[in-house]
């Protein structure tokens, strides 16, 4: 075990500081919002309660081992709280990342003034003063014994083992809560999944979307083995009950100069055949639409795609396809970056306390595979092909500054999102982004990244080059349902149906052939998504799980 003499000195020792000792700041300085309702004011009113981010922390404790890269967390409480405002939780990051989080604190603007509430106790959760780890200090995390009637929403974090004050944090009255779920692990002494150690992870709404009005706080649930009965005790979120809780979203100016200001530069692979284009472009050089039952007279699709059939269900009896006639496949095939057109839907997000731009690029094609088995590179043909290949990127913003907070990269049937402070940035604030290899899944930086387990996987190579797109030169606001009439859907949109056909060779015998060679990859290969694969022809925006949801 180590003393705490000897956890001092190695924390002196450090050659290197820790990325959460710096703040991080975006590159460039928020442009000036168009003017609008309630975006970007600072305060956003739940119903009478009123919240406000706060990104000022004072540090409370810190540890230097444990967590993602076993760097260890510094768990903060908020600072410079505007008067009138009270916590409503200490704030927690793992040491690995710059120091970019924040938490809400509210304020009851209510003739009532029952909204707000002191708790009746507090139980303590876990402390580190028996264990032999590197840290500033011992470590207490506690829970707020919420009155009836009422829920606590973080956890208190303290140095000393006398309970915090009973003013220093406030619950909430139950009906202006929601549930939560464990999101991203902060910080735990083993492994993230290790059941027998204190883990501490962000929590989120259990339930978000553009209807669902659950509040992120920023908050931090602490869950320890040795105390079952308190790690049960889940915490709450917020829940905006605003009648016109829209208010704080922006008006179709402020999403324009948002999207100026954080349109993303993606950068296609320097060896990229099939890149993207606009939807119209698409149609105009020679996009059919079949017909189940008719498929010997395919027609040609007006530019807006006002031929399409509207709404109904993927049932399979209509598809688009590449021109017959080689010439025009080929040129339609490689797409065209000068004509290409990105296309906007916004929604609100956690109670319309976050806006969120999706970010969607059409392909015409996707191309094949490549496969990759120990040091051995493997094509795979035609498996991966397809035609009409939708992906997309989406911006997470505040509505309480207008702040970029995170950026969701889309790959394949997945994706991934990344904290502000993680991504790279050029030409001020727009985040770089990395198309993979005919493939077209993002990612946010550059390299190999393999889709399998151990040593079995799909190669996304992404390399930066030359051949790059600023998504913000051409872009339309194809959605934005909270902006009722003010948008109007183009025509393709709402084309429910396959923008490719199936494919036409036989993907079993294709899987065999490469199986063949390397035992376990025809299992591999068939434990992978169909969209993978490019066995169906993939749908458009709309059809996606996260048009409606978050993103997954």
């Amino acid at each position: 075990m180590v003393s705490m003499g000897n956890c001092l000195k190695l924390h002196r020792k450090r050659k290197k500081a820790l990325p959460i000792e710096t703040v991080f700041n975006l590159p460039s300085p928020l442009p000036t919002w168009p003017p609008g309702e309630g975006f970007a004011k600072g305060i956003i009113d739940l119903g009478g309660l009123q919240v406000c981010q706060i990104s000022t922390f004072t540090k409370v404790w810190v540890t230097y081992q444990g967590g993602p890269d076993d760097l260890g967390a510094t768990f903060f409480e908020p600072s410079l709280i505007p008067d009138g405002f009270h916590m409503l939780a200490s704030y927690g990051q793992s040491n690995n990342r710059l120091l970019s989080g924040s938490v809400l604190v509210a304020k009851d603007d209510t003739g009532n003034q029952d909204l707000l509430i002191r708790p009746v106790d507090y139980n303590l959760i876990w402390t580190s003063e028996s264990l032999g780890i590197k840290q500033d200090t011992n470590g207490y995390i506690w829970l707020p014994v919420a009155p009836e009637g009422y829920r606590a929403l973080g956890h208190v974090v303290t140095n000393t083992e006398h309970k915090p004050p009973i003013d220093k944090i406030h619950c909430v009255r139950s009906d202006f809560t929601d549930e939560t779920e464990n999101q991203t692990w902060i910080w735990g002494l083993g492994k993230e999944s290790n059941a027998n150690e204190l883990n501490c992870f962000t929590i989120m709404p259990m339930n978000r979307g553009p209807q669902q009005m659950g509040v992120c706080v920023g908050s931090f649930i602490a869950q320890n083995p040795n105390n079952p009965s308190l790690s049960r005790t889940l915490l709450a979120c917020l829940r905006n009950k605003k009648s016109n809780y829209l208010s704080s979203m922006p008006n179709i100016l402020q999403i324009e100069t948002l999207f100026q200001a954080y349109s993303p530069l993606i950068y296609f692979h320097p060896k990229e055949t099939y890149l993207p284009s606009s939807v119209n472009w698409f149609f105009i050089n020679g996009g059919l639409l079949y017909t189940k039952g008719d498929e010997s007279n395919p027609v040609p699709i007006e530019p807006t795609g006002s031929n399409l059939p509207q709404g109904g269900s993927n049932d399979g009896n209509y598809w688009l396809d590449l021109p017959i006639d080689k010439p025009s496949k080929e040129k339609v095939k490689k797409g065209d970056l000068k004509e290409t057109q990105v296309y906007l839907h916004v929604k609100p997000m956690l109670g319309a306390t976050y806006t969120d731009i999706q970010i969607w690029i059409f392909y015409p094609f996707n191309g094949g595979a490549k496969a990759k088995a120990l040091f051995i590179d493997i094509p795979l043909g035609k498996i991966g092909e397809h035609v009409g290949d939708w992906e997309h990127l989406t911006l997470r913003i505040s509505n309480f500054t207008g702040e970029l907070q995170s950026v969701y990269f889309s790959a394949h049937s997945g994706g991934s999102w990344v904290t502000v402070s993680e991504l790279e940035f050029k030409d001020g604030n727009k985040p770089c982004t990395y198309s993979s290899l005919h493939g077209h899944a993002m990612y946010s930086k550059p390299g190999l990244v393999l889709q399998g387990k151990g040593t079995i996987g799909i190669r996304n190579d992404t390399a930066k080059s030359k051949i790059l797109m600023d998504t913000g030169v051409g872009f339309e606001l194809v959605a934005g349902e909270y902006l009722g009439n003010s948008v109007v859907e183009p025509p393709w949109l709402n084309y429910c149906r396959e923008w490719g056909p199936k494919v036409s060779y036989d993907l079993g015998d294709e899987i065999k052939k490469v199986g063949k060679l390397f035992p376990g990859f025809e299992k591999f290969m068939k434990s992978l998504p169909k969209e993978v694969l490019g066995e169906e022809g993939p749908t458009g925006p709309k059809l996606k799980r996260s048009w409606d949801g978050d993103e997954v």
